[in-house]
């Protein structure tokens, strides 16, 4: 009698856009290679990438900034207002743009580095599908002082008046957890979990959950 095969999870779909064809290719490699990642949708400017998500309906959106035509950014302003719009990163180099930080106030999930190990982005596009964000170490230390400057927090220094519950949270966002990850770890219910997230986005004056995580590690939480 010939076993039945057992089918396994369901590849996470990707769209990516970058303006380099070689890059686009190396990088489809690196992310189907695992077998969790399929490349659905490719495109080469702001334009063709949202054309991609609305054909693909992607689980997640990999963006170069630094296209021609409709940039990444402008590209990501239009796809994050959308209703349902798939989590989505920004795609860079190790020296960031200015304007690379508005992203973050459009609403992108996080920010990645085209040098990543390929480990290392795979499983960042797992976590943002999931729901997490995602912020490349390296990054963080040059992303902080532009957020702070920019938007300096309400608080200077770690904050002090969170409860316990909410210093547990904020450990996990800063870890880069999702709210169903975040629920599993501190046995709570995801809608309980999304309101201490909110809470927190309110205490720390951030704009979003990246921005939350960015100042927990900036203040050393973790």
């Amino acid at each position: 009698m010939v076993a039945e095969s057992v089918p396994g999870p369901t590849p996470v779909r990707v769209v990516l856009a970058d303006d380099e064809p070689l890059l686009r290719a190396g990088l489809r490699t690196v992310l189907e290679a695992a077998g969790t990642v399929q490349v659905v949708g490719q495109a080469g400017d702001g334009a063709g990438m949202l054309a991609a998500v609305e054909e693909h309906r992607p689980d997640v959106v990999l963006v170069d900034v630094q296209m021609p035509g409709l940039d990444g950014l402008s590209a990501l302003r239009v796809l994050c207002g959308r209703p349902g719009a798939p989590p989505a990163a920004v795609l860079t180099t190790f020296d960031l743009d200015d304007y690379v930080l508005d992203a973050l106030r459009i609403g992108v999930q996080g920010f990645l580095l085209k040098d990543a190990e390929p480990d290392a982005l795979v499983r960042a596009v797992l976590d943002l599908a999931a729901g997490g964000a995602v912020l490349d170490p390296r990054i963080t230390a040059r992303l902080l002082p532009r957020l702070v400057a920019r938007s300096p927090p309400p608080m200077p220094a770690r904050p002090n008046d969170l409860t316990l519950r909410e210093q547990q949270v904020l450990r996990r966002l800063a870890a880069g957890d999702s709210n169903a990850a975040i629920g599993c770890r501190l046995g709570l219910a995801e809608a309980t979990v999304k309101k201490y997230v909110s809470a927190l986005l309110i205490k720390l004056g951030a704009e979003n959950r990246v921005q939350a995580a960015l100042l927990a590690q900036g203040w050393g939480v973790g």
